[in-house]
Formats: C-alpha cells, sequence, structure tokens
C-alpha cells in the first residue's frame, strides 16, 4: 500500500470546515458508465493520489493512503433534468478531509436528458488548477488523445525547513500567510445556504479599470475591480459599524507561475493567500477604484521570497501546534472577511469524453461569507455564499 506525504499547504485543507473543490457538469448526451469506469481506471494510474485516505502518522503529520477506498465512483438514476432542478445538491456527494474518509467521490447521475457528472476532491488534494488538470485528462483519455503528465511528488517542498526558534502566533499566520487563527472552524454547512448570483458586466468592469488607470496610472486586473466591488458592497451589509472592526478580503493565489524552479504542471495544492485590510468607517467612504488598489498591492507582494517564508510559516505553526491547530486557521477572518476566488478561466470544454462538451455546469460551495467568480458571456458571474444572521 503506497503513502505519499502532505505538503505545507495541504495541511491547511485538513480536519473540520475544510473547504473541497466540487463541481457538477451537464451533458446532453448519457454516457456509457462502463466506458467512464475504463478510462478513469486508466487515468488513475496517472494520478494515484486522488484513490487517498488521510492517515494519521503522529500528532502532527498525515500521510496521504492510497488505497481503493480512497475514491468512490457511483451511477445514480434521477427523474429531473439539470436545468429543472432547484440546485445541483442532489447530484453531489461531497468529500470531508477527516482521517479514514475517500477524499475522491464521483458521481454519474442519468437523466431524461442527458447525464451529469458530479465530482468531489478534498482541497488537501488538489486546487482548482489540479482539480481540472484531472478532469481534462480522464476526459482526453477517453478520447483516445494523449495528457500532460502531472508532477506529484510532494518532495519538493522538502527544502523549505520551518522557521527555528520562530514562535508562530495569530500574528504570524496573518503576516506571513494572508490567513486568520482564531477559534475551531465550524462544520461545513450544506443545509440553510443563502446564495446570490450576480452578474457583473464586461463594460463596468473595463470602465472601472480604465478610470483607475487615468486617475492614478496604475493597471488592474478585472479580479482587482470585481473582488473591490464585493468587499464594498456585502462586507457592509453583513457586519455593523460598532467599534469600527477592521475589515478583510482575501484572494487565493496560485504559485506555480511565479516561484523559481517549481514545476507548472505539479498536481497539489499549491495556493497561497493575499489578503488586503480597511478599517469599516474607511471601507465606507472608500471608492472601487481605492479598494482594488489595495488589493492589487496585497497580490503584488506575493513573490519567490514571500512564498518560501510562507510555507516555512506553515510547517513550522503544525510543528509547534499539532495536527488540531490546522483546524483553527481560517482562510478568511470569521467576523468580518471575505474569500474571492478567480475561476472566470476554467477549462470547462475541455471536459469532453467523447460524448461532446459540457452543455452547462455549476460550482458547490460550502463556505460562508464567499464569493467564486465564474465566466458568463456578457461579463463575470458571481456566486456569493452569504453567512447566517448574527441573530441566528
Amino acid at each position: 500500500m503506497k503513502t505519499m506525504p502532505l505538503s505545507p499547504v495541504d495541511y491547511i485543507f485538513t480536519g473540520v470546515g475544510s473547504q473541497p473543490i466540487t463541481f457538477a457538469f451537464s451533458y446532453q448526451n448519457r454516457m456509457d458508465p462502463d466506458v467512464l469506469q475504463k478510462s478513469l481506471t486508466e487515468t488513475l494510474d496517472y494520478f494515484p493520489i486522488l484513490r487517498s485516505q488521510l492517515n494519521k502518522i503522529s500528532e502532527n503529520d498525515y500521510e496521504f493512503q492510497i488505497t481503493e477506498e480512497g475514491l468512490i465512483f457511483n451511477v445514480v438514476e434521477s427523474n429531473q433534468a439539470f436545468e429543472e432542478s432547484s440546485g445541483i445538491t442532489q447530484y453531489i456527494s461531497p468529500v470531508s478531509s477527516i482521517e479514514g474518509k475517500p477524499l475522491t467521490k464521483i458521481t454519474l447521475t442519468q437523466t431524461p436528458k442527458g447525464s451529469v457528472l458530479a465530482v468531489s476532491i478534498a482541497h488537501a488534494l488538489a486546487d482548482g488548477f489540479s482539480y481540472f488538470h484531472f478532469l481534462s485528462s480522464w476526459a482526453r483519455i477517453g478520447r483516445g488523445d494523449p495528457i500532460i503528465d502531472p508532477f506529484l511528488d510532494r518532495s519538493i517542498f522538502s527544502k523549505n525547513s520551518a522557521h527555528r526558534g520562530k514562535i508562530i502566533t495569530s500574528d504570524s499566520i496573518y503576516t506571513d500567510c494572508g490567513l486568520f487563527y482564531g477559534d475551531k472552524r465550524p462544520e461545513l454547512q450544506t443545509g440553510r445556504i443563502h446564495e446570490e448570483h450576480i452578474l457583473i458586466s464586461a463594460e463596468t468592469i473595463s470602465s472601472c479599470i480604465e478610470d483607475v488607470k487615468q486617475k492614478h496610472d496604475i493597471s488592474l486586473t478585472e479580479n482587482d475591480v470585481i473582488t473591490a466591488k464585493l468587499w464594498k458592497k456585502y462586507i457592509p451589509r453583513w457586519n455593523k459599524e460598532d467599534d469600527n472592526p477592521k475589515t478583510y478580503v482575501t484572494c487565493p493565489f496560485d504559485f506555480r507561475r511565479i516561484m523559481t524552479d517549481f514545476p507548472k504542471n505539479y498536481f497539489g495544492c499549491a495556493l497561497c493567500f493575499a489578503t488586503a485590510s480597511l478599517d469599516f468607517k474607511e471601507l465606507l467612504e472608500a471608492s472601487i477604484g481605492d479598494l482594488a488598489i489595495l488589493i492589487r498591492n496585497s497580490v503584488s507582494k506575493i513573490k519567490n521570497d514571500y512564498i518560501l517564508n510562507y510555507l516555512k510559516t506553515l510547517e513550522a505553526f503544525r510543528e509547534q501546534h499539532g495536527l488540531a491547530a490546522m483546524e483553527e486557521v481560517h482562510l478568511r477572518h470569521p467576523l468580518h472577511g471575505l474569500i474571492v476566488t478567480n475561476l472566470t478561466r476554467l477549462p470547462v470544454r475541455d471536459i469532453d469524453f467523447g460524448y461532446d462538451a459540457p452543455v452547462n455546469f455549476s460550482a458547490y460551495a460550502e463556505v460562508l461569507a464567499s464569493a467564486a467568480l465564474l465566466p458568463a458571456e456578457q461579463g463575470v458571474e458571481v456566486l456569493v455564499i452569504h453567512p447566517p444572521q448574527r441573530n441566528e
């Protein structure tokens, strides 16, 4: 039975409240489950880590234990077509990054109007890039096309030894990692989730980018502007002005593209986090351009040295505080924060197993006070997951 170590980043997504990556893809044609299963088996020869469970080997360490029980593939029938359903929860089975549980679940639902393929993978195993690397590889193998082999060796992180003698505190977790250390994360919400879908037009985004460039001579991205709008709109709605709390917005960042000598085909979680902050009253008075510049400045700090220090801090934190403390690490500020994930470049059309590309898809999110940016024809669709009301 083969095992693999976890990277420092993987540990962020272990234990209670760790968010899996879950999508459902709708196809207009019915897909043959036997054909899918055959190509999946071949694909897993390249991605064996997807057949994993977490195995605790010490108070400070897990390992990925590769076993047949680590991946579940189910085929079910439904009398509802994807477009007619009230949501995707009936199609999906999200994984939980708890010791001894499968870290990958795949469900093929046969409907009156085709098939729905739902895939949930633990975030400890993969980030968005790796999630779609696997799915597109599975689809390519299903079509008989070649794939790009994944780089699986997590020992690439071993050269980044932990800080020695430095006590890692909640301040360190914020300043070095853009994360928050506090109370234990709550269980993920699966019932009373308040979702909102909004569309931000391409014209609105372009206009704001151009306006800021003329006033401040600084180039922004679409993500900067959209995140600023969400910060300005939702944090005041979710929080009160009492005591003028500091507010935060966090953006996950894939460091494959900038970290020196890091394999671009690395399969795993290669995320760090850019977090911007502003007092509540200042947030109310700030323009979208002002907020977008704050976000751009926080992202611009992510360079090779920052990433190396981030990895060392995470490793030292776990060595000092143990696995249980990883369940007390939050991606966003638990009270006054928002996390925004950019998914606008999803290669959905690549998920073609020979039955044509998906005609529709939907993301599933369980993390409260979060937003996912999704591709749309006339701009960007934003899926917002609201937190519960304070009196709930």
